[in-house]
């Protein structure tokens, strides 16, 4: 079974925020094949269908970003998934607003979702999706900036990428993650 963690904050009030990003795209993947994401377990909520013909779990972790990695480790502890069956999406300041960045591996860098994930895991070799959130202006809180909602300019730049992001998983699940990058990423 291949597990798709978007990361985000849970509650209403962390809604369509730039750190929610992982979370939308969720959304968008249950919505397109109706898969429900609404059973709580595993330190989050969850639903089960398939994608392409192939079984995958949906997860949307209920611990607040910076513990992501126990909702995700109670999945693979209990699934026992193997690396390359599991993604992450989530948000990431370093990229430009609007862009996809697919990678096979990495650092958390400064993402303390990404980080506490690979600490709790002790692995960094698993396939991820960054979205483009971009930086703030200086002197802009960068909490602030991350929690913050999308303007309605931003919004133009941001659906399109949530879409190609969920098309990027949605290939991954019958692809080579190298394919997936040559095509999503740039």
């Amino acid at each position: 079974m291949y597990v798709i963690i978007g990361l985000g904050n849970p509650g209403k009030k962390y809604d369509y925020t730039r750190h929610n990003i992982g979370f939308d795209v969720i959304d968008y993947l249950s919505k397109k094949h109706g898969i429900s994401v609404d059973r709580l377990k595993h330190k989050a909520l969850v639903g089960e269908g398939r994608i392409n013909g192939k079984r995958v779990m949906l997860v949307k972790p209920q611990t607040f970003m910076n513990l992501s990695g126990q909702a995700l480790m109670s999945i693979i502890d209990y699934y026992k998934s193997q690396s390359d069956q599991v993604i992450v999406i989530y948000d990431d300041i370093d990229t430009e607003l609007g862009k996809l960045r697919i990678r096979k591996k990495g650092s958390g860098g400064s993402h303390n979702g990404m980080r506490n994930i690979i600490y709790l895991w002790k692995n960094e070799d698993f396939p991820r999706v960054r979205i483009g959130i971009g930086k703030p202006k200086p002197g802009y809180d960068l909490a602030d900036y991350v929690l913050g909602r999308f303007s309605k300019d931003e919004v133009d730049l941001v659906a399109p990428v949530i879409v190609r992001a969920a098309e990027a998983v949605e290939d991954w699940i019958v692809s080579d993650i190298d394919q997936v990058m040559n095509k999503y990423n740039g």
